[in-house]
This record gives C-alpha cells, structure tokens and sequence, in this order.
C-alpha cells in the first residue's frame, strides 16, 4: 500500500530537494508538498483539520523561520513557527500514529568546545533563532514519540537564497571580498539531505530521538568561500576577517561542528564530503 509523506515547507531548500527525488520513490510513496499559503502550522485548527483529511503516515517539517539575525527584533515570530508551530504538528502527529521527522540546526550549540558535538551535548543557544528551534525540538519530543529530529548546518542547494548562490552573485560583481574565517561548522548540501530524510523514512525499524546530519569535515566560512571560488573558477580576492570585524545583531557558534556517526551507523547512511557535494552544487547552477 502506497504511504503519504506530507512536507512542510515544500517550496524551500529542503523542500524543493525532496520534491526533486520524489520520483524515484512514487511507487511505494505519495507526496504531498505544502506551503504557508496552503498550510500555516501556527494554526493549530488548520493543521488538524488538515491531518484529519490527509492522514499520512510521515510528516517532513523542512519549514522554519530561519531569519538569525531578524529573529533578535522579532522573538514572537520566530517561536510561532520554530516552536509553537512544531507542536501544532507533532501534535497531529501524535493523534494520527504519524512519524514526525523535524529538520533542525547547530544554532542550538554555543560553540564554545573544541570537540564535536554529539547528539546528547549539552545545548545552549546564542540567539533567538537557535532557542525557538531548541524549543521546537523539546516540543516535538515531548508530544510525539514517533519523532526523528535532525539538526543540521550551513545548509545550501541550487534552490532558494543561500551562501553558495550569495557569493556566486557577489564574485560577478565585486572585485575582492572579507570572508569571517573564525567560525567553522560544516556545509551541507540539501540534496544529501533530502536523501539522508528519505532513506530515514525507508527504513522498516525506525529509531526516534535526536540525529545529526551534514557534510563533512568542518571549514570556515572563508575555507567554504575559497572553495566557491576555485570550483566557479573566480579571480576574486578573498580577505580573511573576524567575526569582530563583521558584527550581526545575533551571535553565530564560533564552532558548530557536530559528530555524525549516530545517523551513520544507524540508519547506515553514507556521507559525503563537503567539497565533493558544492562542486556537485555549482556545476547543476552554471548549467542553469
């Protein structure tokens, strides 16, 4: 019997990445892709209703408010959808015997720690993006037991705005660019992520509970930067600065880099180095 995925956010990033492999899963798989137009999840009688005429069996939440730095003014919003939202779905979930798989992100770590972090580390976020998805994961946890939530980082892809397609834009138009080369956390391609999601959802014996995901090994943001460069064959000049030298109203982890062996091992996926995965990226957008 064919089984329903609902995504969340199905014009995103993520969103738009699953939608790409869907195909190659329709046999066994219906898809059905929403967005804030069709389903607002702050709307906790529009998610019920909306559960109670679709029932799937799998719920992918790649919806978020993921604006960091607009999130320090604007606390209210980024908890309706990073926590309030989240509940309104694990909720449903819960009533309708739904696997709720919940895409997070590092910001919940103040990166003060030289090691990786593993999944059970202790988590202190820096800013309100980071707390209202720390508390969209405790959310999720509490009410659905049937949740898999994964946390992320530095996610990119040939859809939507991201740091990849940024400094793409800006290597046309600037002759040299400063880079922050003090921070450091690991890139990750969308796509391996959407592939990451659904072999998750492929897997008969499900594990619940927290997984980390990414691309690995870490860099910087100037190492990811240079690496644009080199695989767009740019002559842009690129300056190492400081995070000191270029402040935002929210504080970034000086190093998010999270240990994946747990969804390695577990769930047998296999991962990709980072610089493999955005040559991958760069060729797909110089062919756009």
């Amino acid at each position: 019997m064919t089984k329903r995925i609902l995504i969340i956010g199905g014009n995103g990033q993520l969103g738009n990445c699953i939608r790409k492999i869907a195909p190659d899963f329709e046999d066994r798989y219906e898809f059905n892709f929403t967005d804030s137009a069709t389903l607002d999840i702050t709307d906790g009688s529009a998610v019920s209703d909306f559960f109670y005429d679709y029932k799937p069996q799998f719920c992918i939440n790649a919806s978020a408010y993921t604006a960091v730095d607009l999130a320090e003014t604007e606390p209210e919003k980024a908890f309706a959808v990073n926590a309030d939202g989240v509940a309104n779905l694990a909720e449903a979930c819960a009533e309708y015997n739904c696997v709720l798989i919940h895409v997070s992100t590092d910001y919940v770590f103040d990166g003060e720690t030289e090691i990786s972090y593993s999944e059970d580390n202790f988590t202190n976020p820096q800013g309100i993006y980071g707390a209202s998805k720390l508390k969209g994961e405790e959310l999720s946890m509490d009410i659905n037991p049937k949740t898999v939530i994964i946390r992320t980082s530095w996610l990119y892809s040939e859809f939507n705005k991201n740091f990849v397609k940024t400094m793409l834009n800006l290597f046309s138009t600037k002759d040299e660019l400063g880079i922050v080369a003090d921070q450091f956390g690991q890139p990750t391609n969308a796509n391996d992520l959407a592939e990451a999601i659904m072999k998750v959802i492929d897997t008969e014996t499900k594990t619940f509970g927290i997984f980390h995901f990414s691309n690995y090994p870490e860099t910087s943001w100037f190492g990811f930067a240079k690496k644009i460069a080199e695989f767009s064959d740019s002559g842009i000049k690129l300056n190492a600065i400081t995070t000191q030298d270029f402040p935002t109203p929210a504080t970034r982890p000086k190093r998010s880099t999270m240990a994946l062996d747990k969804i390695e091992n577990i769930y047998r996926i296999e991962l990709n180095h980072w610089e493999n995965s955005l040559e991958d990226c760069i060729q797909i957008l110089q062919k756009s």
